[in-house]
């Protein structure tokens, strides 16, 4: 029986190697058993979980040799033990291989010209990636400028480095960084590599004939020019403010002449380029001035339409100039006269902007410009209300538009209320003034007056008088009579209002599925009346009025219900035919009854009251259908049984115990005809 105790792994000389020692990675087991036996030990030794080393062994040790550590062998290396079926392994332990390899560079070109490129291989061959490398390049007296380029898979890197104006003779190198633990570790500094610089061309000169004394009017000539290796692909370019004045390709010489102006006056640049070569050289040329700018003189800015204009051009202290004067315009200066002084009468049209010109050696100088502003008199303006009608509904603003017709704007719009200006206005031909505070009896008109800047002065509107509708308030509808009212007899309605400008618009309802106007008047005062000449039983229902005047507000009444009912001579006709119906259906019934009685026989009938009433309501039913109109044979039976009664009771006691005797009794039917 054995078992593991621990499993532990040590570096030697230490966790920390420097660059290029020798290192030895140590694996120990130490084991428990129960007897002395021999076991193989297989031992698995790993570097950031990756294998490195394996080794079979008959004691609790195993030993893992680099003889040359290298910044590669960096890592957590972790050691794992096999006997018979049975595992152990170690904590991971760290080791950092201090220091890296000299890096290798070479260059693509040893010689160069200004603007080519230079291919740059910076090689760790002994490192792992990922790594960075950092290129320098170092001038003569100037500090080294660093270009540092990532490579997370490769153990090398390439720069392209550009050779720029100047860089006569260049020294690079380069260094490799990598980051353990978080901590930047940079190797050393490999072999310097040089590389020479030759120009493809020199310097450009820039020169101007003449040198100096530059004036206005005078002819001036640019000359750029250069000495070149080869001429292929040269360019030479002349700039004035980054605008590009003349340019020439493969020549070594750039004219460029002009007639000199003040504008002329400024900094110029020749550049001269091949490839990605470029030298620049710069000149300052100050052109004197000729003569000053003109100045245009106006008699007048504003005037009136039909008055004369004086423009004068005139430059200070000087004469002897071709003048010219010109009316701006967008589409292009439009000339009017080529003098030193302009006379018109103006009109409206005139209005513009002008200015003159002036002309001395083929110099041309404009002056600023003058705007001239010619005013037609305004109309007299007219004052009306938006809606059209002067009138205004109660509680609503009141909107008036001033509008003055002719005249040259921009024209000033005052509004007045009385005598008090409301609002005053700038605009071109109209002007618009709402009044929100209306009020009933205000008496006071609006006027309005209109000017610009013509010396006629203001121009003032008719008074304008406004009416003040008031809106209808408060309908209500009656009747007379109220109510109720009899079949063909009249009824008049009354519809009025309790305050309202006058006239009203008054309108007569019936209420039903689909409102149904019966009447509608115009009146000049509060009240409406309609008369209905005849009320029939149809006309009766729920009636309403509404009311409504220019305000287009409609005022709606309270519904009243009218009840058509009988006329009293009717209700007359009626109960005098009820009663003279009555009266011959008695006095049948009673005729009938005599006859009846008539028929009869003398001897009593000697019967029993019950068997009698018996055969009697027989005789009744067979006899029902045949009976004409209300004549029924109730009063028939009641009759007989009275009678009988009277009979029973003549009898006396003895009738109960009396034999009964029994007649046939003969009944004759009516004639319904009679």
């Amino acid at each position: 029986v054995f078992t593991f105790n621990t499993v532990e792994i040590k570096v030697e000389p230490s966790v920390k190697v420097r660059n290029g020692a020798p290192m030895s990675i140590i694996c120990h087991a130490d084991i428990s058993k129960s007897a002395d036996f021999q076991l193989k030990y297989n031992f698995t030794i790993f570097k950031d979980r990756k294998l490195v080393f394996m080794t079979v062994s008959d004691t609790g040790d195993a030993r893992y040799e680099v003889p040359v550590a290298k910044s590669s062998d960096t890592g957590d290396y972790q050691c794992a033990v096999k006997a018979d079926k049975k595992t152990g392994s170690s904590d991971p332990v760290h080791v950092w291989v201090t220091g890296m390899t000299k890096p290798t560079l070479t260059a693509d070109k040893r010689d160069v010209l200004e603007g080519e490129v230079v291919k740059l291989r910076c090689e760790l061959p002994e490192e792992e990636p990922p790594l960075q490398f950092c290129f320098r390049k170092i001038k003569t007296n100037s500090t080294p400028r660093e270009t540092c380029v990532p490579e997370p898979y490769t153990n090398f890197s390439v720069l392209e480095v550009s050779v720029e104006e100047g860089d006569n003779i260049l020294q690079f190198d380069c260094f490799g960084r990598r980051n353990v633990k978080l901590e930047w570790e940079d190797s050393a500094h490999s072999n310097k590599t040089l590389v020479t610089v030759r120009e493809p061309f020199i310097k450009p000169t820039l020169t101007t004939v003449p040198s100096s004394n530059v004036t206005e009017g005078d002819q001036i000539q640019f000359e750029c020019s250069t000495v070149v290796v080869r001429m292929r692909d040269i360019e030479i370019i002349l700039q004035k403010n980054k605008s590009i004045l003349n340019s020439v390709q493969d020549k070594k010489l750039l004219r460029y002449s002009t007639v000199a102006t003040l504008e002329d006056s400024g900094e110029y640049l020749c550049k001269v380029e091949q490839g990605g070569a470029s030298k620049t050289t710069k000149l300052n040329v100050v052109v004197s001035e000729l003569f000053p700018k003109p100045t245009l003189v106006a008699s007048m800015t504003k005037l009136d339409k039909n008055k004369e204009l004086i423009l004068n051009c005139s430059i200070n202290g000087f004469q002897k100039a071709n003048f010219s004067i010109l009316r701006k315009n967008a589409n292009g200066d439009i000339p009017l006269k080529s003098s030193q002084t302009l006379k018109m009468r103006v009109n409206v049209n005139d209005t513009g902007s002008y200015t003159c010109k002036a002309e001395v050696k083929g110099i041309v100088k404009e002056s600023k410009p003058v705007r001239i502003n010619v005013y037609a008199p305004v109309s007299k303006p007219t004052l009306s209300v938006a809606g059209g009608l002067p009138e205004v509904v109660l509680g609503k603003p009141l909107q008036l538009i001033c509008h003055s017709v002719m005249g040259t704007p921009p024209k000033t719009f005052r509004f007045y209320k009385g005598d008090d200006v409301e609002k005053i206005v700038i605009n071109d031909t109209y002007a618009t003034f709402l009044d929100e505070n209306i009020r009933l009896n205000d008496q006071r008109g609006y006027r309005c007056d209109t000017r610009n800047n013509h010396s006629s002065g203001v121009k003032t509107s008719d008074v304008l008088n406004v009416t003040v509708i008031v809106p209808v308030r408060d309908a209500s509808l009656g009747s007379f009579p109220y109510g109720e009212v009899e079949d063909g007899s009249e009824i008049a309605f009354l519809c009025s209002v309790k305050e309202g400008s006058l006239p009203i618009l008054f309108r007569f309802f019936k209420k039903t599925d689909n409102e149904v106007l019966l009447f509608e008047k115009i009146e000049h005062r509060d009240r409406a009346m309609w008369h209905k000449k005849t009320m029939k039983r149809q006309d009766t229902g729920t009636y309403y009025c509404m009311a409504s005047n220019r305000a287009n507000v409609d005022v709606r009444s309270q519904p009243i219900t009218v009840s058509v009912i009988l006329a009293a001579w009717k209700k007359g006709v009626i109960a005098a035919l009820v009663l003279v119906t009555i009266a011959g259906a008695g006095a049948l019934a009673l005729w009938w009854f005599l006859r009846k009685k008539k028929k009869t026989k003398g001897p009593s009938m000697e019967m029993s009251g019950s068997a009698l009433a018996a055969n009697l309501t027989s005789e009744k039913l067979a006899r029902q259908p045949n009976d004409g109109d209300y004549y029924s044979g109730s009063g028939y039976i009641e009759d007989s049984e009275n009678h009988m009664k009277s009979t029973d009771e003549s009898k006396g006691p003895d009738l109960e115990s009396a034999e009964v005797e029994y007649t046939e009794v003969e009944v004759s039917t009516l004639d319904p005809h009679r």
